[in-house]
Parts: C-alpha cells; structure tokens; sequence
C-alpha cells in the first residue's frame, strides 16, 4: 500500500511539474505571437527607410526652376501620403535637434568635436526610425565633447650632480 501512495505522489507531482511547463510554454508563445504581430512590418519598414532617406533628401535640395518646384510639391504630397501610413503602423522618425543632449540609445555618434558644453548634438547627419518601441536605425549626428585646456607640465628640479 506504501509503495502505490509513494508511487501515486510521485506522478501526482509530475502532472503538476508538466502542467506548469505546459502553462508556461503556452504564455511564452502567446508573447512571441503578440511581438510577432506588433512588429510584423518591421522588416519591410528596414528596406524603406532607404528609399525613405532619398526621397527626404531631394525633397530638402531646392528647386532650380518653377517647374521642378511645382513637381516637388507633388512629390511632397506623396512622400507625407507614405509617412501617414507607415505611421498608422507605428512608425516615427527620430529628429533632434543641433543643442540638444546626446543620448546614446537612440543616437549614434559619427564625429565628436569640441566645444564649450559637451554631451550636445552638434549636427545632425541624418535621422533616426523607430517602429512602436523598437530602435530600427539610431540617429546619426556630431556630438560634442568639453573642451579641455592643455595643461602646462611641471617641472621638477634637477639636482646637480658634482664630481669630487
């Protein structure tokens, strides 16, 4: 009778061992599913942002004449139209601005030059994205760093040596 309850205790806790693994491992990809469906546009969004920094750049250039510039009011138009969608996906560009504190996690940064203030975004060389939460490309900027004055070198004095 002994061996049959020490043996019906053992399988009782391992039902509750496999149960809490089974629970376990539904949560997780219940989870997986979710972030799968929150960042299912992730990778199509990664090969726009290309054609995305183009478009933003000729957009910037100005217009040599009255032609090209009622052609970029269409092309703006279209280009805003593209933005509004990918926002409704949760899509935002990341745009700081020249004084602002450098912040490491969503900027990198491509040159350091010194100036009065350090920890500053000094230029922006161009934006970053980011879908919901999820970093897709930091901020490439010039950050500044204190300046700092040579210091003059201290000179100990040299004890003569004499022969005698």
């Amino acid at each position: 009778m002994e061996k049959a309850e020490a043996e019906a205790k053992h399988w009782k806790e391992e039902y509750y061992r496999v149960y809490a693994d089974t629970a376990n491992l539904r949560k997780s990809l219940e989870e997986d599913h979710r972030n799968a469906l929150k960042y299912r546009a992730e990778g199509f969004i990664q090969d726009l942002v290309p054609a995305l920094d183009a478009f933003y750049s000729a957009l910037s250039a100005p217009a040599p004449s009255k032609e090209a510039e009622n052609y970029r009011t269409g092309f703006t138009y279209i280009y805003s139209q593209i933005i509004a969608a990918l926002e409704k996906e949760g899509f935002a560009a990341i745009e700081p601005k020249i004084g602002d504190h450098f912040d490491a996690t969503f900027m990198h940064a491509l040159e350091v030059e010194e100036a009065k203030t350090g920890g500053l975004v000094a230029k922006v060389h161009a934006k970053g994205y980011k879908l919901k939460d999820r970093l897709l490309r930091p901020v490439m900027v010039t950050a500044t760093i204190e300046k700092t004055e040579p210091k003059e070198e201290k000179k100990e004095p040299v004890e003569e040596i004499h022969q005698a």
